[in-house]
Formats: structure tokens, sequence, C-alpha cells
């Protein structure tokens, strides 16, 4: 049986294609596990925002009452709102992917 470049070729692309194949399940499977972990402070984060404690928190920090040193991005606007709006996208991202999938069997 002789070996053709054709035959080569193929298998170097095939090759490409399997590192590359598994190198984004890996890095997907790692990001979907961080992603299901955080589910708890997403859910934390979207009772909080817009809640009697947060806005009392707001006031206090417009009022200039919390240390000057205090992280409060979570008392930003659009720090919980973006966050919020973009997990929605991911799960509708993530939704439209598994029937894709699906689909092709």
């Amino acid at each position: 049986m002789e070996i053709t470049k054709e035959q080569t070729a193929r298998i170097q692309q095939m090759e490409q294609h399997l590192d590359r194949a598994s190198a984004a399940v890996m890095e997907l499977s790692a990001a979907l596990d961080k992603y299901r972990e955080a589910q708890e402070s997403l859910s934390a984060l979207n009772v909080y925002y817009g809640s009697e404690e947060w806005q009392k928190d707001f006031a206090a920090d417009e009022a200039g009452l919390l240390p000057r040193d205090l992280k409060r991005g979570v008392l930003s606007e659009d720090g919980i709102w973006n966050v919020l709006a973009d997990s929605h996208e991911l799960d509708v991202r993530l939704s439209e992917m598994v029937t894709e999938v699906l689909r092709r069997g």
C-alpha cells in the first residue's frame, strides 16, 4: 500500500481539527463548571439589586458615609445590571446551542 501526499495532507488537516476541537471542549467544560458555580452569586446579586438593602447601601455611598477604600462596584448603577444581562444572554446562547446540537443528532 502506497501513501499519497493527499492522504498525508488529509491526516494532518484532521489532526489540526482534533487538536482545535479537543482544546475547545476542555476550555468550555472548565468555563461551564465555573459558570455553574457562579449561579449562587448571580442569584444573590439579582435579589440584592434594587432591593431596600441595595438602596440603603447606595444612599450611604452617595452621602459619602462608606470608607473610601471600600470596593463598591456593586453599588454602581450598571455593575450588577450588566452582569445579570450578560448572564441572561449567555443562558440564551447556551440554550440555542443545545437545541442546535440536539437537532444535528
